[in-house]
């Protein structure tokens, strides 16, 4: 079996592959395996590319979990504020917090915004500027809305279909969240509680990357192959199937594919070309690209948050990791400090081509003009880039993946799987699912028996109908309502 990818989609398809006896080669670009769940290091400091909760309720990926790192997992108290004009507020927010720490004046104006919005809503209702300010105001929608989504998203809150506003802030506006806040309701149900708001979640003492290197190492002395430096070239097919695939100068067969390749990548290297059709639905997926600045910081107990959103407007950075407060064994020195300031962009853009000093002296500058760190204080830092960290929902993408689907069909042996590979921004829990189920299609097709389950209904319908043990019916219920939302540009 040849799987495309180290990550966390291509690694656990490699270890339940293991677990069947089928052994794999498992082919990945770069020098370190994880990819967006790797842990950089430098200098002996370490930290995450963005921070990566281990937090799930499927059972057999928490199984996953505790079989390769068990007790090298930390429990850690989660905490993450807004940032705002050198204060912190409530996330997710909390009006009466949010109203008296903006302070008397800017609270009345945005009573008086809310007001004006009640009275005169603005139509149509589409966009979700036009959606949270019908509902919260103007002003607070500036505030606590608009800078940080854009920042994200890299497209104005006009673009963005008013459904995502409306999955994400179901049923909440100013006024019932005042009410809900002065007047809690009782015996709420079950359901209603947030889902994303935990308190505690499990973290690698040394970051995620070691949850990833420990499974190659398992996955190696069980004589899998995990080839670095492997970027894939070609892929070689022919109706019916996929026969080989090179990398690296080299060329390797097998009976079945697994690729976690981003989709516009995976359609550039087949060979022969595929219909045109298909060439021209590459054009259909595109990417939002992250950068972080890892900067090593004089003194503690900068913050004691795990992360911080920054709402400031007149920054690039977009949320500040304090890795510290991940693991104490991140940061190798004492009176030190270590922040992760991500900045969200399009590779090619101003600010993806700056240098790595370049950037650095950017997020000192940052910190320094946000006050959360004097600018003596700041001793060193380093820049990591990831391209294709998020998936575009876009005018087109549901176009492309039709067209991918479409080819998928007539080349059956040929599986995507993880964020990349299906499109999907995900979780790491949701890469490692579908991974799973893609090797347990690969057992069904060699032994003949048990379920073949269709990889591409994980996490898009609230049931799963395929046929199978009702266990794993239920994980696919259960991830449903742990995955991310995200927005849909209009047109």
């Amino acid at each position: 079996m040849v799987i495309l990818g180290a990550g966390p989609a291509g690694l656990t398809a490699g270890y339940e592959l293991n677990r069947s006896g089928i052994p794999s080669v498992i082919l990945e670009k770069d020098r370190v395996v994880g990819g967006i769940s790797r842990t950089a290091e430098y200098k002996g400091y370490l930290f995450d590319i963005g921070g990566h909760r281990f937090f799930t309720k499927v059972g057999l990926v928490e199984k996953m979990w505790l079989e390769v790192l068990g007790g090298d997992f930390i429990s850690r108290p989660r905490l993450s504020r807004i940032f705002y004009k050198r204060k912190f507020f409530s996330y997710p927010l909390e009006p009466c917090n949010a109203l008296f720490g903006l302070g008397i004046i800017e609270a009345v104006h945005c009573g008086l915004s809310y007001l004006w919005a009640q009275l005169f809503p603005q139509k149509p209702e589409n966009d979700f500027a036009t959606w949270v300010s019908n509902r919260f105001g103007r002003r607070l929608f500036k505030i606590f809305f608009e800078s940080y989504t854009e920042k994200v998203w890299g497209m104005k809150c006009q673009q963005i279909q008013a459904e995502w506003a409306a999955q994400r802030i179901k049923g909440l506006s100013l006024y019932t969240a005042v009410k809900n806040e002065l007047f809690p309701p009782k015996n709420q149900a079950k359901g209603e509680v947030i889902k994303t708001l935990i308190h505690e979640f499990q973290y690698p003492r040394r970051g995620p990357g070691m949850m990833w290197q420990r499974t190659r190492e398992i996955l190696e002395e069980a004589g899998h192959k995990v080839v670095m430096d492997a970027s894939v070239d070609r892929i070689f097919w022919e109706p019916g199937r996929v026969v080989a695939v090179e990398a690296g100068g080299k060329r390797y067969e097998g009976s079945h594919f697994i690729s976690s390749l981003p989709i516009r990548e995976l359609i550039a290297k087949l060979e022969p070309a595929p219909s045109p059709a298909l060439l021209a639905a590459a054009g259909d997926f595109n990417y939002r690209d992250f950068l972080t600045v890892a900067l090593m910081i004089r003194g503690t107990d900068l913050f004691p948050d795990n992360w911080i959103y920054i709402h400031e407007p007149g920054v690039k950075v977009g949320r500040i990791q304090n890795f510290g407060n991940w693991s104490p064994e991140m940061i190798p020195e004492p009176d030190r400090s270590c922040l992760g300031l991500e900045y969200f962009c399009f590779e090619g853009d101003g600010l993806w081509n700056l240098t790595d000093a370049e950037l650095v002296e950017l997020g000192r500058r940052e910190v320094a003009q946000l006050g959360l760190v004097k600018d003596e204080d700041v001793l060193d830092g380093c820049v990591v880039r990831m391209p294709k960290a998020y998936p575009v929902y876009d005018a087109t993408y549901k176009r492309g993946i039709a067209a991918v689907r479409e080819f998928l069909a007539g080349v059956p042996n040929l599986q995507l799987v993880g964020r990349n590979g299906m499109h999907r921004y995900n979780n790491q829990d949701h890469s490692m699912l579908t991974a799973m189920l893609a090797a347990r299609n690969i057992v069904s097709d060699r032994t003949g028996r048990g379920p073949r389950y269709d990889l591409w209904r994980v996490n898009v319908d609230e049931e799963y109908h395929e046929g199978g043990a009702m266990q794993e019916e239920e994980e696919l219920r259960k991830l449903e309502q742990t995955q991310p939302l995200v927005p849909v540009a209009l047109g």
